[in-house]
This record gives structure tokens, C-alpha cells and sequence, in this order.
């Protein structure tokens, strides 16, 4: 799990790029979803998936009826991408106007994962912890109709925005209200059914 490299260097605002594996695992370990994009027959995909990590490796699954994801399990080249928007960034003026957010990159290959239920567990309590041990386990039928599949984190970046507004000489006379608007994801109370 290397820093990033050519296509994963960050150019544009190079100083918000952050290098350290251990950033890139906190990014990826404080979300739930996120997007793995591909290009099948010529036409670019962005599938939204919920997804687990197991050491250096992004987890991820699907129906083995899909025709995207078995085109990932044939290893086409893919970017998976998280994102978490921490707040608005309100300047004095538009362009200036931004947001905080922590963003990972990483592109790969897929394989596929044979022993799917470790996997699996990883995923579930990606999504919410202690749930696999009181839900019924996948069925046989169930396995056999999902596909796991594994992306090494080999190639990435990890950029963080962060800080107050910025402003320029061309901004004076404009005084609207500045700073920035919090944002945080927050579990609700489970809704139970009947």
C-alpha cells in the first residue's frame, strides 16, 4: 500500500492531497457507500455499492446475474471512489464558495473472492456492526447467486479539504454572512417492521 503514484498524484490543489496509508484507511473504514466505475462496450458505468475492508483490500458485492459485475470480475481496469461531505464552505464570494469533504481514489483490477462469507461478514459489518452474528447466514442459493469481489489498494490518493473560506482584494464591499455549515452523518433509530 504504497503512496500515490503518477495517475493517482493529486494536481489540481496539490497541498489538500494526504499520502499516509493510515488516512486512506480512515476515509475508507467511516464509510458505507460508494462508487466503483468501469467502462464496459464503450460507455462509462459508475455502479453505487456498499463495500467492507479487509487489510489492504476493498470489498464489494453483487448479483452473479449482473451484467456489470461479471464484467469487474473479468478484471477490466475500475476506480472505486469514496467521498464524505463534512460541511459548506460559504464565502463572500461565489467562486470562493466550496466545501470540506475527504475523498479516496482507487483504481485496480477486481478479482473475485472464493471464500464469500468472511467477505460478506466484512461488508455486513461495514454497514452495521454486530448485525451478522444475530441474522440468518446466506442460504447455498444465496452464495451462489452473489458475487464478491476484491480491489487491492495498491493505487490511490486521498484528498482533504478543509479550513476557513478564502477571500480576494475584489471582495470587499460584500459582506454576506461567511464560515462554514457542518455537515455530519448521523444513524437514525431503527424503524422496526412487523
Amino acid at each position: 500500500m504504497d503512496a500515490p503514484v503518477s495517475r493517482t498524484r493529486i494536481r489540481r490543489l496539490p497541498e489538500l492531497a494526504v499520502t499516509d496509508p493510515a488516512v486512506l484507511r480512515e476515509v475508507l473504514d467511516a464509510g458505507v457507500a460508494g462508487h466503483v466505475a468501469f467502462v464496459h462496450d464503450g460507455q462509462p458505468y459508475a455502479v453505487p455499492v456498499a463495500y467492507g475492508r479487509s487489510g489492504d483490500a476493498v470489498l464489494f458485492h453483487g448479483s452473479t446475474g449482473s451484467r456489470l459485475f461479471r464484467t469487474l470480475a473479468l478484471g477490466v481496469p475500475c476506480c472505486f471512489t469514496v467521498t464524505h461531505l463534512d460541511g459548506l464552505v460559504l464565502a463572500r464570494s461565489a467562486f470562493e464558495t466550496s466545501m470540506h469533504y475527504r475523498s479516496a481514489m482507487v483504481l485496480g483490477r477486481c478479482a473475485v473472492v472464493p471464500d464469500k462469507l468472511p467477505a460478506l461478514r466484512a461488508i455486513s459489518e461495514r454497514i452495521v456492526p454486530g448485525r451478522w452474528d444475530v441474522v440468518r447466514p446466506p442460504s447455498t442459493k444465496e452464495l451462489a447467486a452473489t458475487l464478491v469481489l476484491s480491489l487491492p489498494l495498491d493505487e490511490w490518493s486521498v484528498k482533504v479539504s478543509a479550513g476557513p473560506p478564502d477571500s480576494s482584494p475584489e471582495d470587499s464591499g460584500w459582506d454576506p454572512p461567511t464560515g462554514v455549515v457542518p455537515f455530519e452523518l448521523v444513524r437514525g433509530a431503527l424503524t422496526e417492521s412487523s
